[in-house]
This record gives structure tokens, C-alpha cells and sequence, in this order.
């Protein structure tokens, strides 16, 4: 094969590996390797005005996709900015394929401007970190790291790449990367097992989280929860696992405070853990929160995650979709009159419940209850939902319920400022559907330079400002905190509080390029509604909380 540039031929890689589009920031190290991108035919360069906007847009593409993305990062200092975002698509599962140019191998001695262990930097928070210092493995090296990149459990991998290793000719043949099919069933005797475990629970619960988005194992997960009457808690769970409307689904358990999921799950007599780890909790439950003689089984791709915090009676490494659809097959087999009557039992108590809870609810009139409301009305809810609303979520998710995989994506990691750049790379990834990214007015002045990007590039998703001028969420958290050690209410500290000076945000989003106004009274979110579903481009709602 004639030799290039490793630059040029790192392109035609990527490309063979379905990966045309590349999110970024530019810098000096990278430049030979901009220039080719340049020139490149048949591949986009993302221009993001600071790299921890370009991560999050990369997020929000590939999670839209349901794909790799490709993120360049320009040497230590770019990482270094990115490596927040970084960690949300670590603990989120993203299939991120990053990488960062430095000077060269050969000035690895002098220490100099910029000098850094990128490596060592981006170790904690992807799958897989590496350095290319051979001209020779620069392709096998790329195709490594994106097939670790899209193997369960997904997540972002690194790859540093020196100037002068992808200034020198190279003759590596251009493959696309071989990932392993994963689409494992159980053994028929461990399943069997485990509708033995299950079958005879009074109180059972079903809990999920994203490993059954990844498999597409929604229907399957409804068929096993409906055999058993169980209850669904969604515990890491940031995708559509189960319809928002199903009668059985309970909603999330706790993502702060452990005792809270601990009271969620304690009654249960059956346990059955599918595509996500317990707990997640920031502050979690140290003791085993499932009452004793309760039978738990986990079925998960991700063996580490199998018991690695509390003892199980079944763990079994399958794929979700395999192993519920065989799961459900022997239920329906083993099950006795009895057993059935009891599992249709519960879930007419549940259904009932939903239909008393529709009855009882009640419009606040508020002007995000009426946006929200009109917004619902106006798309007959046909939009895809990013949501970073965090105190708003609740308000949000009852007017515009996740339904269908792919409608709903809740921002997940801890850290703030993902919302608005996952919108964007949710309508580059989907333009043919209506977007809509929510944030809190805290969590939006991490990256609203995202608003920027989608207006150079013509991408029309819609933002949503949840303005309650504080960071809301900690004021929860702080007041829990004192309950638990007794500490009297008193005021929230001061930096909590985001009200002055006062931010223009539908200005700001202006200065930006995009479309903006602000809503202050319940009228004014009508015609919101209607002005920024016509408006030609990006556009921001600022909504007075």
C-alpha cells in the first residue's frame, strides 16, 4: 500500500470506523493534523469554543446515535479542561473515542511548554489510555481503542498522538475496527434458576439501569416485571428502560442518600438487578440494604459491577435482551395459578394508582407548568428530550413523559453543564427530529458557549433555561443534611445563591447567535412556546422560576 501522511491516513481510519464527524477545540500541536481534517473530504470538524463544550456535544451525539463519537482535545491543558465531561461519559457508558496531539516524541526529554503526561491525565476517567510513539501502529492502535470503546461496558477511550509520529509516512492498511458481538444468552440452567429464586416472591422488585437501553431490551424487561408483579426502580439510569406510563414503573431511587433507596427495596423478597450496579448514591447505604433471605439475582454484560457491592444469590454475565426474553419464557412455564393471580394482583393495585395520581393532578398555572404544558400539546410530546432541569426534572418528565428509547436522555455523572452540549449533538445526530435541552440557570453557565457552536453550524435545537437564580439542588441536599445531624434550619450559604448580578440569558444566547427571550407570567410561556418552535435555528427560553 503507497504510504501517506499518518495524518492523513488516521482520517481515512476513522472514516472506515464510521466516524466522519469529529467535535473539537484547536491547538498549535494539532495543527498538521487540523489541516488534513481541512482538506479532508467526507468529514466534519465541530468547532466548540472550549473543550468541555466539545466533550459535551460528543456525549450527546454519540448517546443520540447510539454510536462511537469522535473528540479531539488540544494537548494537556485541552484534556485537562475536558476531563470533567470526561467523567460523565465514563460513568454514563459513552463510547467516546478521544484524542489530544502533543509536540512530538522527540522533544520528550526537554520538559517543555505544554509538556504533560496525557497518558497518567486521562487514565481515571476512560476505559483506556494510550500514547501512539510508532509510526507503524498508529491505525492498529486507533482501531484498538475504538474496539474497547463500543464494547460492554462502553465508555471513552484515550489516544495521544504526536505531531511528529503523524507527520511521518505511513503504510498501515485502513480497516474498520472488528468489535465483538455481545449478544450472549444464559445457560437454560441458570435461568431456570433464576425463575426458580423469582417465582415464589410476594413483594418482588425489579431493578435497571442502562444496560437495558443498550441491548434493546425494553419489551423484554416489561414482560418479565408483568409475570411477576414487580415493582421497576430505575437506579443508574439516564436512558428509556421502561415506558414512563407502564403501571409497574416506580420511578428512580436515590441518587444522593442511601437510606432512601434502602426504603425503596427493604420489604423486597425477590430482587432482580438487570444493566446497572447499586447503588449509586453519592452518600450510599454501607450495610446491605435487602432484608434477609431475599433472593437477588443480577444479570448484567458488565461482570465487575456483579455483587461488587452486595452479595447476590444468582449473578449471571448476559446480555439483558437474551437473558430476560428467556427469563420471561420460563416464568410463563413455571408459574402457578396462584402465583399468576398474585402477580396480576399487584399490578392492578399499580394501575390503580396511576389512574388515582392522574386524576389528582393538578396544573400550578406556573409559567414552566404552562410552557411545558403547551410545549406538549403543540408537538403531541413527537421530541427528544435532554434533560439537565435536576429540581425541574419532576415538572418536565410529568408533562413530557420518556415513552420511547431514544425520546429521553437525563444527564448522569454528578457534574454540571451537560444539557445544552448534549442538546446540540442530539439534533447533529437527529435533524430530522424536534430537540429540546433543559438546564438549570447554574448548570447552563457551565458550557453556554454550546448555544455558539449550534448557531456557526446551523443546528436547530431548542434550550430551555430553568431559572431559579440559586443552585437549587444544593439548597435540597444541605437541608437533608442538617436533618441528619440535627443541625437547625437556618440560611442557605451564600454560594448557593446565583441572584446577583442578574444574567441576561436570553441576551447572552443573542450575543451567540441564537434566538433568546424571557418569561416572567404564565401568558407569556404560550406564546414562548410558539415563537421557539418557529424560529429558524437556535433558540432560548429564559423561564422565571
Amino acid at each position: 500500500m503507497e504510504a501517506t501522511p499518518g495524518r492523513e491516513r488516521l482520517i481515512e481510519q476513522f472514516k472506515a470506523d464510521g466516524l466522519n464527524v469529529m467535535f473539537g477545540n484547536p491547538g498549535t500541536v494539532e495543527q498538521g493534523f487540523l489541516d488534513a481534517v481541512d482538506a479532508a473530504e467526507d468529514f466534519t470538524y465541530i468547532l466548540a469554543l472550549q473543550e468541555t463544550v466539545a466533550a459535551g456535544i460528543a456525549d450527546g451525539y454519540a448517546r443520540a446515535t447510539g454510536g462511537a463519537a469522535l473528540l479531539q482535545l488540544h494537548s494537556g491543558v485541552g484534556l485537562g479542561n475536558g476531563i470533567g465531561m470526561l467523567y460523565q461519559s465514563l460513568r454514563g457508558h459513552t463510547p467516546l473515542v478521544v484524542v489530544a496531539g502533543d509536540a512530538g516524541v522527540r522533544y520528550d526529554a526537554m520538559d517543555a511548554q505544554m509538556a504533560s503526561d496525557l497518558v497518567a491525565m486521562a487514565k481515571p476517567v476512560t476505559k483506556y489510555a494510550t500514547r501512539v510513539t510508532d509510526r507503524h501502529s498508529v491505525l492498529r492502535t486507533v482501531r484498538r481503542a475504538v474496539k474497547i470503546a463500543l464494547t460492554p461496558p462502553r465508555g471513552p477511550v484515550f489516544v495521544a498522538l504526536p505531531m511528529d509520529v503523524l507527520d511521518e509516512l505511513n503504510s498501515e492498511p485502513v480497516l474498520p475496527a472488528t468489535v465483538p458481538l455481545t449478544d450472549v444468552a444464559p445457560s437454560p440452567a441458570s435461568v431456570g434458576r433464576a425463575a426458580e429464586l423469582l417465582a415464589s416472591a410476594q413483594r418482588p422488585v425489579v431493578l435497571v439501569g442502562d444496560g437495558v437501553s443498550l441491548s434493546g431490551a425494553q419489551n423484554e424487561l416489561a414482560a418479565v416485571a408483568g409475570l411477576l408483579g414487580a415493582d421497576v426502580y430505575e437506579v443508574d439510569s439516564s436512558e428509556v428502560n421502561i415506558a414512563a406510563s407502564h403501571p409497574l414503573r416506580r420511578g428512580q431511587t436515590g441518587h444522593m442518600f442511601g437510606p432512601h433507596s434502602k426504603d425503596l427495596v427493604g420489604d423486597a423478597d425477590g430482587v432482580l438487578i438487570v444493566g446497572t450496579y447499586v447503588f449509586p448514591e453519592v452518600f450510599p447505604e454501607l450495610e446491605n440494604p435487602f432484608r434477609a433471605g431475599a433472593k437477588v439475582i443480577h444479570i448484567d454484560l458488565n461482570a465487575y459491577e456483579i455483587a461488587k457491592n452486595h452479595p447476590v444469590d444468582l449473578g449471571l454475565a448476559a446480555d439483558p435482551k437474551q437473558a430476560l426474553r428467556a427469563l420471561a419464557g420460563v416464568l410463563d412455564r413455571l408459574l402457578s395459578p396462584q402465583q399468576r393471580a398474585a402477580a396480576s394482583a399487584r399490578l392492578d393495585v399499580r394501575t390503580r394508582e396511576r389512574a388515582r395520581e392522574a386524576q389528582a393532578a393538578t396544573d400550578d398555572g406556573s409559567p414552566m407548568a404552562v410552557f411545558l404544558k403547551t410545549l406538549a400539546e403543540r408537538t403531541g410530546g413527537d421530541l427528544i428530550v435532554f434533560d439537565e432541569a435536576l429540581t425541574t426534572s419532576p415538572l418536565v418528565t410529568r408533562y413530557l413523559p420518556a415513552e420511547r428509547p431514544g425520546d429521553y436522555h437525563l444527564t448522569r455523572g454528578g457534574s454540571l453543564g451537560v444539557g445544552f452540549p448534549g442538546a446540540v449533538g442530539a439534533k447533529l445526530a437527529r435533524p430530522d427530529r424536534l430537540v429540546v435541552g433543559f438546564a438549570g440557570d447554574g448548570g447552563s453557565m457551565y458550557t453556554y458557549q454550546a448555544l455558539w457552536t449550534a448557531a456557526r453550524h446551523g443546528i436547530d435545537a431548542k434550550f430551555v433555561v430553568c431559572n431559579n437564580r440559586k443552585y437549587r439542588l444544593l439548597d435540597d441536599n444541605i437541608a437533608e443534611y442538617w436533618r441528619e445531624r440535627d443541625i437547625p434550619a437556618h440560611g442557605f450559604p451564600g454560594s448557593f445563591d446565583l441572584s446577583h448580578p442578574e444574567i441576561d440569558f436570553a441576551g447572552l444566547a443573542r450575543s451567540l447567535g441564537a434566538g433568546g427571550m424571557r418569561v416572567e407570567k404564565p401568558d407569556e410561556a404560550v406564546s414562548a412556546v410558539g415563537r421557539m418552535l418557529s424560529h429558524p435555528g437556535p433558540f432560548l427560553v429564559d423561564i422565571q422560576i
